[in-house]
């Protein structure tokens, strides 16, 4: 579950550019890649940041602020180990105050160090409970994410969730209403031929669809699209798409 939002630990500021994020964004991937820029306003002093996300089952860098948070995510990726890589998994926030002094992730630490990492901070972005992806802000300088930093990010990082637990269901809501449309103009196209048939046959509309079903299956084509078949043959014109689809509104 979301962190509630906390006006003293993220200023009104931060807070109102992500609400006009929210209601301007034109795609999931636009929206995180604002979030990323903004999330590096948030903590001082100023870090690289990157957000990973799963996508069949892979890591993947969504979003950076710079190519150091890319570069970085991508060096986790590689050796399948680091820090990103255990917030997004295990859910729970990942803080290295001092790479050089760390012990773990043997094939990663090295090459982040080398590309200038120092200390970083790893925050699951957690919906309805599943990781879904991780917030991953890199420092140059020692011990800079922890205490009040990490309080700032993790009330951020708290915030875009929420947020992106509202843009994956208007995502996922415009998926259905898109295949509700297909649906419906699947469903007229064969009611068409299926009234051609009626007429050629002098047969009910249960004997035609069955004659439609049987062709079908016989000649190994979707049912929608020897229906707009028969309507071209007949008509000498394709099938007209029906009218967009749309939901009822008050």
């Amino acid at each position: 579950m979301s962190r509630p939002f906390d006006p003293s630990a993220v200023g009104f500021a931060d807070h109102q550019q992500l609400l006009n994020l929210l209601v301007e964004t034109t795609s999931l991937d636009a929206f995180l890649d604002d979030v990323a820029r903004l999330a590096t306003t948030v903590v001082t002093p100023g870090a690289a940041c990157g957000i990973t996300v799963r996508r069949d089952d892979q890591p993947f860098t969504v979003s950076a602020s710079h190519d150091l948070a890319a570069q970085v995510d991508e060096i986790q990726y590689g050796a399948d180990e680091g820090p990103c890589l255990d917030a997004l998994r295990s859910g729970v926030v990942v803080q290295i105050d001092d790479l050089a002094e760390e012990k773990r992730w043997d094939r990663y630490r090295p090459h982040a160090i080398a590309h200038g990492v120092a200390s970083s901070l790893s925050l699951p972005l957690s919906v309805d409970g599943q990781s879904l992806g991780a917030l991953n802000l890199y420092s140059a300088q020692r011990a800079a994410l922890g205490g009040e930093q990490r309080q700032l990010a993790e009330a951020f990082t708290g915030q875009c969730a929420a947020a992106l637990a509202l843009v994956l269901r208007q995502a996922q809501q415009a998926q259905v209403q898109h295949q509700l449309g297909q649906a419906i103009a699947s469903r007229a196209i064969i009611d068409q031929a299926i009234g051609i048939l009626m007429a050629q046959n002098r047969c009910s509309a249960s004997s035609a669809f069955d004659l439609l079903r049987q062709a079908s299956q016989h000649r190994n084509r979707k049912l929608r699209d020897l229906a707009a078949a028969i309507i071209t043959n007949i008509s000498g014109e394709p099938p007209d798409a029906p009218a967009p689809f749309r939901t009822a509104t008050r």
